[in-house]
């Protein structure tokens, strides 16, 4: 008798056509309506004449038309492929229902913009705008997503260092939490915003208070979840580590921090979110370039389109570094895979 090991279940899985529960043996039919609703798209962009307002046509509408005519194509193609398409099918697949549902919100914008101009301009523009802005103010575009990646993630990584600093000492130390506590609860709470203008006059220049204001809205999501992690250690930790004779700073290295890890990333997704919104903010009010700059110069000119491109670059720019964060969260607690809900 034979034991069958992981590598023989993932091989066989591969040879019946499974990955991760999904078939990719047969016609895959949400694809094939997912190519019906890409190619709809693509013949009511092309075929349907856009409605003149103000001035004389949508640019990019031709190649808007084609390229989702060519994403018809593609995923025709693999729906029919079955098994044959592989690791290309078993990333879509899942993914198949989300393929449906993006042609008919693009079509309804379309519709409602280009075609029909429903939608008053220059407010609203259709998706073909968008692609204008990406290919002919990318470089703008391209710098302000860089100094705002650069202002984010100089910001984050001081609040969230003195963030845990602080959570660690007020977890651990009963004279840091009678003086330190109080002051956490009277200050954090107050919206990092709301301090915008003492930032400004106290800071030697922009980039310095922005700094400063996102590492605030960072700190206090960070430092609260951090002092909750270490102070809710079980003493039973302490105990069994002072009888193998461990120090205070080993204790606190290796026994009360890891434990609090968990509650510690937490705080690191809370303080994320507020830094982002506080780096709108302060890119809005003093510095020089950015996305939030990008943004008031956008309303500034009517440049809608610009504005909404630059809308969908920072929700990448964030979905990506909480993917990324949740990389880093995995990594460092892959000790704990066993005790940690993931």
């Amino acid at each position: 008798m034979t034991s069958t090991t992981t590598e023989d279940v993932l091989l066989r899985a591969g040879q019946a056509g499974l990955f991760d529960g999904v078939r990719v043996t047969g016609v895959w039919r949400t694809g094939l309506l997912a190519a019906t609703a890409w190619l709809l798209l693509g013949l009511i962009t092309l075929r349907w004449p856009n409605k003149e307002v103000g001035f004389s046509d949508w640019a990019y509408t031709d190649e808007f038309g084609y390229a989702a005519t060519a994403v018809a194509v593609a995923l025709a193609l693999l729906a029919l492929a079955g098994e044959r398409a592989g690791r290309v099918a078993h990333l879509l697949r899942p993914a198949g229902q989300w393929l449906v549902a993006a042609p008919l919100l693009l079509g309804t914008w379309e519709i409602l913009t280009a075609k029909l101009g429903v939608l008053p301009t220059p407010f609203f523009a259709p998706p073909q705008s968008l692609i204008e802005v990406y290919d002919e103010d990318w470089r703008r575009l391209g710098i302000s997503t860089a100094y705002s990646l650069r202002l984010l993630v100089h910001g984050f990584a001081v609040g969230g260092i003195v963030g845990f600093l602080v959570g660690a000492t007020i977890g651990w130390s009963r004279v840091a939490g009678y003086w330190v506590h109080p002051v956490l609860r009277f200050l954090g709470p107050v919206p990092a915003s709301a301090l915008l203008p003492l930032a400004f006059f106290f800071a030697p220049s922009s980039y310095a208070a922005a700094v400063f204001l996102i590492a605030l809205a960072t700190a206090f999501p960070v430092a609260v979840l951090t002092w909750s992690g270490v102070a809710s250690v079980s003493k039973s930790y302490y105990d069994v580590a002072r009888t193998l004779g461990a120090s205070e700073w080993f204790l606190i290295l290796r026994v009360a921090i890891p434990a609090a890890l968990p509650q510690v990333f937490v705080g690191l997704f809370m303080g994320l979110g507020a830094a982002f919104s506080v780096l709108v903010t302060a890119e809005m009010m003093g510095v020089k370039a950015g996305l939030g700059w990008y943004l008031q110069w956008a309303q500034g000119w009517a440049a809608y389109s610009n504005m909404y491109a630059a809308l969908i670059v920072m929700a990448i720019l964030c979905s990506s570094l909480i993917t990324l964060l949740f990389k880093v969260r995995d990594r460092a607690l892959s000790w704990q895979k066993g005790t940690v809900k993931w």
